[in-house]
Parts: C-alpha cells; structure tokens; sequence
C-alpha cells in the first residue's frame, strides 16, 4: 500500500496538481460545518485605553466587575444567537460534545484553533464554538483574538477592537481591562487590539502564559483564534501554552499538501481533531454526516486519542 501511495503522490506531482483535501484524506475529525462562513474584514477603529499597573490576580469577583456592553454580532458569522438557529447549530453542539468527550484522555480547557491558510473559516469556527458552550448552564467561556497581525473577532461579535491582546502584551493594559462581556451570559471576550506586525516577538515575551496562567482558572473554556500556521509561527508558539489544537479546513478548496504541511508542524502538539468548513449541505447532513463521525471515533480509539 506504501508503493501506491508514493506511485500516486509522485504521479500527481508531475501533473502539477495539488488536489484539495477531502473527509478521506483527514485524520480524526471533529465535525464537518456545512455552509461555513468567514467572517468579514476587521475595522480599524481604535479605543482609548488606561495603562496597566501592577494588577490583582484575578478573581470571579473582579470577573463581574467586567462592564457589560452592548454588542451587535453579526447575523451572517453567529449561527445561534438570541434563539435564532440557523444550518450548522447542531454541529457545533457536536464539536462542543467530542471536546467534552476528550478531556476523558487528559486535561483539557484551553483550546487553539487555527488553519493551515487564510479563508478557511477558524474565526468563524471558534466564535461558534465559544457560543454552543456558553448555551449550557453556568458554562463560563473566555474567547481570544490572538491573530495579532489581521483581527476579525471583534467584527463577528459587534464590539470594539481595542485595548486588547496586543495591548496586553505591550505591557499597556492589564487583564480584566482588556476583558468584554456582552449581552450573553458568560461569555467574555479578549480583542486582538492593535495590529502588531511583530506578533510572534510579542507572543514570546512571556506575557501570553502570564494571560492564560492568569485567566484559564476562572473558566471552563478558553478558545483561542490564532493566525494560520504554515505561512506564519504564531500558532506553534501559542500552543506550546495550550492543552489542545483544532485545525479548520476548508472542503474543496484547501489543497492536500498543505493540509497535510499544517498537521506536519503541529504534530508535536495534542491535535483534537480537524473541523471541515464549508461542507455541501446534501453531504453534510442525515446518514453520512452521523456514519463518518462514527468512523472518526473508532479510529481515534485504535490511536488511543
């Protein structure tokens, strides 16, 4: 079976085609997420800020002096929100089970969300996946924007950019002024603020696990958006600080080789599963959606995942 594979990788590399990756060619996956969206281009609207001080460890009692705003999310990025669903809710209720279902093989809560390049879908995915877990009572989720270099987050969910991640790492801001709650309960938000072209020095200046050593305590998950991670390292590094990795694909366009390049580099790193965006709804739905998740769970036991 080896010689076949390399026969048909190399005869597909004289063809020059680089076929986009399908549910067949994929490890275990999460879920399948039909009709997926991307989220629309971020603002460039900056909010003024206080400088940080020496902070107190934060607390649930500082937690809830966090100012509720009004947001406006945007109705094209949310699947359900306010009682309004739309195709794709049930999956993310899938995805949010299987996440609960693998702390059985170890700790669990902060999760990273990337995707091997741009327009696959990881903002969209982990924006909706932080608000499948907050519909679950006292469920308490932390959503942050750490693609320092283009982010969108705060676009999808109606609010300001800004003082945020970037802010944080600068040693500007402290963390509970850099936190946002909106109308939803227990759902609080990290923006990416400024845009840092120096995002990966930033990430490693120590104030990143400071954040999440900080924070991970107080919630029962910590999604994390992430730059995509074959062109930029900005997702390896945030890794190294989590207790999980999801990597979106996008169906039918995403090519092989790169999806396969992004698991290559994250190998080191406790891969959850891939979430295929953008699924035609007619393969998405009813008997194979249900009968190829099945196949996911028995092999990811055979890997003992």
């Amino acid at each position: 079976m080896s010689r076949i594979h390399d026969a048909l990788k190399k005869a597909e590399q004289e063809r020059g085609l680089q076929r986009p990756a399908s549910p067949a060619d994929l490890p275990p996956v999460a879920t399948l997420i039909p009709g997926g969206a991307t989220p629309v281009p971020a603002d460039s609207s900056l909010a003024a800020f206080r400088p940080a001080t020496v902070s107190e460890v934060p607390t649930l009692e500082t937690l809830s002096r966090v100012k509720v705003t009004a947001w406006k999310p945007d109705p094209n990025a949310i699947v359900a929100f306010h009682g309004h669903e739309k195709p794709g809710t049930e999956e993310f209720l899938s995805l949010r089970s299987k996440l609960y279902q693998s702390r059985d093989s170890g700790p669990l809560r902060k999760v990273l969300v990337t995707s091997a390049v741009p327009q696959e879908g990881k903002t969209y995915v982990a924006a909706n996946l932080t608000h499948s877990i907050v519909r679950q009572t006292e469920r308490r989720a932390l959503l942050i924007d750490a693609d320092l270099r283009w982010s969108r987050l705060h676009t999808v969910l109606g609010t300001h950019l800004s003082p945020g991640l970037t802010e944080y790492l600068k040693g500007e801001a402290d963390e509970i002024s850099i936190l946002q709650r909106g109308s939803l309960e227990n759902l609080y938000f990290i923006p990416g603020g400024s845009p840092a072209p120096n995002a990966s020095e930033l990430i490693s200046n120590g104030r990143f696990k400071l954040l999440l050593d900080r924070l991970t305590p107080l919630f029962d998950w910590v999604i994390i958006d992430s730059p995509p991670n074959v062109a930029m390292s900005d997702a390896s590094l945030m890794a190294e600080f989590c207790d999980g990795v999801l990597v979106v694909v996008s169906a039918g366009k995403t090519p092989f080789d790169v999806a396969q390049k992004s698991r290559e580099q994250l190998k080191k790193f406790r891969m959850l599963g891939v979430v295929l965006n953008r699924v035609d709804p007619q393969h998405a739905g009813g008997h194979y959606y249900y009968g190829y998740y099945r196949g996911a769970d028995k092999k990811g036991k055979k890997k003992g995942s």
